[in-house]
């Protein structure tokens, strides 16, 4: 079998929007770079430039790519030994380090750096009666499967995700697929991180620029302890400029301690069970501290 690469692409990008640190969307474009030029991995990875300078490509040879059950027409899983998830995960931390809106190289580092992390999640959400329903019917945060947030009367949550999606012009079809991991549950598991990303940009109040995301991936952390989110944390406080990174320290980075710490598990919460509830409810029950307007309050 010929092998293909997996492409990395660290050059720049079209916009912000079209790529967010956090939520993990990318382009078709790159989704095609990232999620299907990607043949088997083994025996052998070479590094190499393409025709386009800003490219880097990883060709692993010999390995095995295959489907994920539940996540069919998604594009294939690959499989890759230890030393490929390595070279795979360093490409994708400079990339990230370079542009930390890239959302498909923080995809894949998240994917290659967090399987310890998902496992954990995976067993926090089986020994969660609501988490093992989700398990169970693997609900799925696509167009075809939320659209009735929009029929949600005012004041319930799921008004406030549709009102946050449509005013954004975001679709919640827009994320690159699990490929690095293992099993078809840990696939799912890392699928559903990325999934409920909005849901927690609603739940906590936080903008989309980088201070939200960047805040938003503090308390990922604390839910997940997934390596990439705190990268990604360092990533996009370096690019603050000083009066940001004083506006972040001082206010955003103690609320969201705070805030991930008191929280329940929101990796075992059915989401989409809670729509036609009221958003504030739904915070008092799930522990949220929406976050302080900084221009009132001083965490």
């Amino acid at each position: 079998m010929k092998a293909r690469p997996i492409i990395l692409q660290l050059g720049p990008i079209p916009s912000h929007s079209e790529f967010r640190t956090c939520g993990y969307r990318g382009s078709e474009r790159r989704r095609t770079q990232l999620g299907e030029s990607s043949s088997a991995a083994a025996a052998t990875a070479t590094a190499r430039t393409t025709d386009d300078p800003s490219l880097i490509s990883l060709t692993f040879r010999g390995a095995t790519k295959r489907r994920g059950g539940a996540l069919d027409g998604e594009g294939a899983r690959v499989n890759l030994k230890g030393w490929q998830q390595a070279a795979v995960a360093f490409g994708s931390a400079f990339g990230a380090l370079l542009d930390p809106r890239r959302a498909d190289l923080i995809a894949a580092l998240g994917e290659t750096t967090g399987k310890p992390a998902f496992q954990r999640v995976l067993q926090r959400m089986r020994n969660s009666a609501e988490g093992r329903d989700v398990l169970l019917e693997r609900p799925r945060v696509i167009s075809t499967q939320v659209s009735h947030a929009w029929d949600m009367p005012q004041n319930t949550f799921g008004a406030a995700y549709a009102q946050f999606m449509g005013s954004r012009n975001f679709s919640p079809d827009d994320r690159p697929p699990v490929r690095f991991m293992d099993t078809d549950e840990l696939a799912y598991v890392a699928t559903r991180a990325r999934e409920v990303h909005d849901f927690w940009h609603v739940l906590f109040g936080l903008p989309t620029n980088l201070i939200g995301e960047t805040a938003l991936k503090v308390i990922e952390f604390e839910q997940m302890f997934l390596p990439m989110c705190m990268l990604s944390v360092v990533g996009g406080s370096a690019r603050f400029n000083e009066k940001q990174r004083t506006l972040f320290f001082q206010h955003y980075f103690p609320w969201a301690s705070k805030a991930g710490l008191k929280c329940t598990d929101l990796m075992s919460v059915y989401y989409e069970k809670h729509f036609h509830e009221d958003l504030d409810e739904v915070r008092r029950n799930w522990g949220i501290i929406p976050c302080p307007d900084p221009k009132r309050s001083s965490v």
